[in-house]
């Protein structure tokens, strides 16, 4: 059955451009509980340490109220945290926070996952802060802060612990699962570009990569762009381009996906479209940065041979 009959059969509005295979369209929830159903069903097999914050623009009080706030927040998101000690295989999660420059009004905080070894497993950054509530130091304040930004935290781990499953030896480097910076998608109408970069997170976790919305320690970026142009007979083309760059700069590769669909129908909800775009195009990320080998830069020193060697 050729593509395009099949799209004009089951689902006009689907945008894709790698898959080929004819077949019924993915039905992401049917029967499908979550991530979160998994995560109570079995814990994690691992726990979080909150090392209380010396870079954060608070006294030592409220550095350690901040600390044990995110911690309470993290375990009402199912992640085993605590404040105290950290034992020999513990992850740390760290907090910064920083006066942006564009707005010195505001305070930033910033939170990063590292191993038990030290080394940085990612980051993420959340929304600002107004400085006069961070100035007052107040629980409440760094209660609302835990219950925004934990379930951010969790999801980052849960992507940490898929790549770890999902990596192995002959896959891309064969070192750890590499690290993205996923800039929210631009362009789209409606609902498209959050709907996109929700997805794309969703499914570079699932292909053993671990995405995090901002630069600290990623291996690479990714941008999404789309573009909506007329075409004849009452449609619109769509174009859906991934670029992949290196953080030197240097563009690797890019996935590009077109298609026709009715004018105006993706102009709301683009739901299932995105389901699709984002695992096909996910796939061929994936594959540019197999093709890419290794990102430039310090690599993993060699482990020393074998005493008596």
């Amino acid at each position: 059955m050729p593509w395009s009959d099949f799209l004009r059969r089951r689902l006009p509005l689907v945008l894709l451009l790698l898959a080929a295979a004819c077949g019924d369209l993915p039905q992401p929830y049917r029967g499908n509980p979550g991530g979160e159903a998994a995560r109570l069903a079995l814990p994690p097999a691992y726990r979080i340490a909150v090392v209380k914050p010396t870079d954060a623009m608070l006294s030592d009080e409220a550095a350690k109220d901040l600390a044990e706030a995110m911690a309470i927040a993290l375990r009402d998101a199912e992640v085993p945290a605590t404040v105290t000690a950290p034992l020999p295989l513990d992850l740390r999660l760290t907090i910064v926070a920083q006066r942006p420059d564009a707005n010195r009004n505001t305070v930033v905080p910033r939170y990063t996952l590292y191993d038990a070894d030290g080394a940085s497993l990612a980051s993420n950054t959340g929304a600002p802060v107004p400085l006069k509530a961070w100035a007052s130091e107040a629980p409440s304040v760094f209660k609302s802060l835990g219950d925004r930004d934990a379930p951010g935290i969790a999801k980052l781990l849960s992507g940490i612990e898929a790549a770890r499953k999902e990596s192995h030896p002959q896959s891309l480097t064969g070192k750890a699962a590499p690290r993205l910076r996923l800039v929210p998608v631009k362009g789209a109408p409606g609902d498209g570009n959050a709907a996109l970069t929700a997805r794309m997170e969703e499914f570079l976790t699932k292909r053993g990569l671990v995405p995090q919305n901002n630069a600290e320690g990623a291996d690479y970026g990714v941008e999404g762009r789309v573009t909506m142009a007329d075409a004849p007979n009452n449609q619109q083309r769509v174009e859906v381009l991934w670029i992949v760059t290196r953080r030197d700069g240097q563009e690797i590769g890019q996935v590009l996906q077109m298609n026709e669909v009715p004018k105006g129908s993706l102009n709301r909800f683009w739901a299932d479209v995105a389901y699709v775009v984002a695992d096909e195009a996910s796939a061929g990320i994936r594959d540019v940065l197999r093709n890419a080998g290794s990102p430039p830069g310090p690599q993993q020193a060699p482990e020393p041979p074998p005493r008596g060697a």
